[in-house]
């Protein structure tokens, strides 16, 4: 399904790919100007993280969070915009250590987990890539890149998007004509279930097993139907001016 997949620029509305859009952040005159204005005497870390699927990199997102947020900050957020569906369980990798949104005592195995309150500051170091999964059934799987660390004037928003890949441009799978709007839950293990409105109605699978095509590593599993919170498409500033 690769696509190789643009996003845009939340400052400036400029589109790149997800590698090309890792350098252009650092750089963006747009986002320049704006910290160059910011005023203030309270100071803040920010850590700048790369979001994406383990399998499938069409799906990317950049955030930019305080240090001072937790895990569980970002497990929200993931979870508000790519990943919740029915309340399942979910972890964060880092250097070997679970750290669960249920952390347990596994006296058992001798194993055990951390929780998600951590702070980022103790955790996070520039480079680094940790592991995040939802749902320990229909597992997701995503990584998060830590590639970037500055030190900025303090801000309300603990968290604030800075790039997210657009949509992915789907075909129905049956006409292989029409814009996809659905997929189907048991054709898509088999490699296929993208459906335009007017197959959906006739597939042979029925509609019950049907779920809305969405902007997410999520599509299609367990009874993800998309985000209530963040449109599909992400709206940089320019359009909003």
């Amino acid at each position: 399904m690769s696509q190789l997949t643009k996003g845009k620029c939340k400052y400036c509305g400029k589109e790149y790919t997800m590698s090309y859009m890792n350098r252009h952040l650092s750089a963006c005159k747009e986002w320049l100007k704006q910290l160059d204005a910011e005023k203030g005497s309270r100071r803040c870390g920010y850590f700048q993280l790369a979001v994406y699927s383990k399998y499938n990199r069409d799906y990317w997102l950049f955030i930019e969070i305080q240090e001072t947020a937790t895990l569980k900050d970002i497990d929200s957020f993931l979870r508000d915009i790519w990943l919740e569906c029915c309340g399942h369980l979910s972890a964060f990798n880092i250097n070997g250590i679970s750290y669960d949104a249920v952390p347990v005592e596994d006296v058992f195995w001798g194993g055990s987990s951390k929780s998600m309150n951590y702070k980022l500051e103790s955790l996070l170091k520039k480079g680094m890539v940790i592991g995040y999964e939802y749902d320990f059934g229909s597992t997701t799987e995503l990584m998060i890149k830590v590639v970037n660390y500055r030190i900025g004037h303090w801000k309300k928003e603990k968290l604030t998007i800075l790039s997210r890949n657009n949509p992915l441009a789907l075909i129905c799978d049956e006409c292989g004509e029409k814009p996809a709007v659905a997929i189907c839950t048991q054709c898509v293990w088999d490699g296929a279930g993208l459906l335009c409105e007017e197959c959906s109605k006739t597939h042979a699978c029925g509609e019950d097993v049907l779920l809305a095509v969405c902007n997410s590593p999520r599509m299609g599993v367990c009874g993800y139907s998309g985000s209530d919170i963040y449109p599909d498409q992400f709206v940089p500033d320019t359009d909003n001016r």
